[in-house]
């Protein structure tokens, strides 16, 4: 990859629990990680537990400093923190960002209380990299690392929830998870952020069929996100944040379904990369 590119890598892609087993091993069973490469820069949208493998290849390597951008502190998104091996290691240096959580909370605040009795047997203070805590409001434009700009966006989600678009040499990807659509009425903030990108990352839980038994559980549909895209004039789709409930078979038939519908959609899957 030319430092020009943006390298994009799904190490988790379901929601709301794992879901380990054969019948899910083509797609994979991990809640939220994706690493994305920007240059010499690695940043991570969410710490599902997808996180704990890529924590693996990182730890192996020289250190370098990572940021992981969280799209919300549901357990399916931050569970897989207290099990990223450069977290453990000191040295290390690791930035953690979250724009949904001020003026209530924190995201040190929410993290320790993650990691805190009786759910959890050790404290944050176990994480013996140098932890940088960085909480800002959606909307706002972060720049973690030179040469990269963050363009954030709130989203509907309870609790709240924030959606990302990663800018690098020309090129933009967005990562777009957790969020409830309105039927009949597109999103402008969603709109605004996925506008032109080269890739858009979209949570992709149900179908439209499905969605009107689960308004108010905070996630939107495949079809949707195709929706959100010709709208936004994206250049190609990744659906994500799968339904646990969601087999192999099941996320085929999705595959084949929304590839008659706009080619080249991708159903993630962990392991997989896309570089644009």
């Amino acid at each position: 990859m030319g430092d020009a590119a943006i390298k994009v890598t799904f190490w988790g892609v379901r929601g709301s629990i794992a879901c380990a087993g054969p019948e899910t091993a083509a797609y994979g069973g991990n809640t939220a990680c994706v690493e994305v490469r920007c240059g010499p820069h690695r940043l991570i949208l969410d710490a599902g537990t997808g996180i704990r493998p890529l924590g693996r290849v990182i730890a192996a390597e020289p250190p370098a400093p990572v940021d992981i951008l969280f799209s919300h502190t549901h357990l399916d998104h931050v569970l897989g923190l207290p099990f990223f091996a450069p977290a453990l290691i000191p040295g290390r240096s690791v930035g953690l960002w979250a724009g949904h959580l001020l003026p209530q909370m924190t995201l040190e605040q929410a993290i320790r209380r993650l990691m805190a009795p009786p759910l959890f047997p050790v404290p944050v203070d176990i994480l013996a990299a140098d932890l940088a805590f960085h909480d800002f409001r959606a909307g706002e434009v972060l720049r973690p690392r030179p040469g990269i700009v963050v363009r954030t966006a709130p989203l509907p989600h309870p609790d709240g929830a924030t959606g990302y678009r990663i800018e690098h040499a020309g090129r933009a990807v967005a990562y777009v998870t957790d969020l409830e659509h309105r039927p009949g009425t597109l999103d402008r903030e969603v709109l605004d952020l996925v506008r032109g990108a080269d890739l858009m990352i979209y949570d992709s839980t149900y179908d439209d069929a499905e969605f009107a038994e689960r308004v108010g559980w905070g996630h939107s549909t495949w079809q949707e996100a195709l929706r959100i895209a010709d709208a936004g004039d994206v250049a190609r789709v990744v659906l994500f944040h799968h339904d646990p409930a969601r087999d192999d078979a099941a996320l085929d038939r999705i595959a084949a379904a929304v590839n008659l519908l706009r080619p080249e959609t991708l159903v993630a899957r962990e392991g997989q990369s896309v570089t644009c």
